[in-house]
């Protein structure tokens, strides 16, 4: 287990380019917490680190409801499944490919029912008495 106390989100992007370099093709990665946790930037900044590109524009998924990028070793999809009402509507999203080809993330793991999977890692995010603070524990989950 891994466990980061940040104060901004600088350091929540800080703990995320740390945790980068653990990562490999087949990783599914699940990002809980409530909104406005910092999800989105924990996530924007792994993409930014698996693609190598600091500088990478990383829209959030919110509408789209999933987001692909090109990574420097495999392809990464990021899910935000916030907006999803039925959880058959994952295979309109290219979620089995994903799962195969690549590292993917996502956001409001819970939303895909009966079709969620053992992650190879799960994330929570969680606020402290700061408005600022967070903890983030990351759990590998062994398969």
């Amino acid at each position: 287990m891994l466990q980061y106390l940040t104060k901004s989100e600088y350091e929540t992007e800080q703990a995320a380019r740390a945790f980068a370099p653990r990562l490999k093709e087949g990783d599914l990665i699940y990002l809980n917490g409530t909104l406005g946790m910092g999800k989105s930037v924990f996530a924007r900044a792994l993409i930014r680190m698996l693609c190598d590109d600091e500088a990478m524009d990383v829209p959030s998924p919110t509408f789209t409801l999933v987001q692909e990028y090109e990574g420097v070793d495999f392809p990464v999809f990021h899910y935000d499944l916030y907006r999803i009402e039925d959880e058959e509507e994952i295979f309109e999203l290219a979620w089995e490919d994903a799962l195969y080809c690549g590292v993917t993330i996502v956001e409001w793991p819970d939303r895909l029912g009966r079709y969620k999977q053992k992650p190879a890692y799960e994330i929570t995010i969680t606020a402290g008495d700061d408005a600022n603070f967070r903890e983030i524990i990351i759990e590998p989950i062994k398969t």
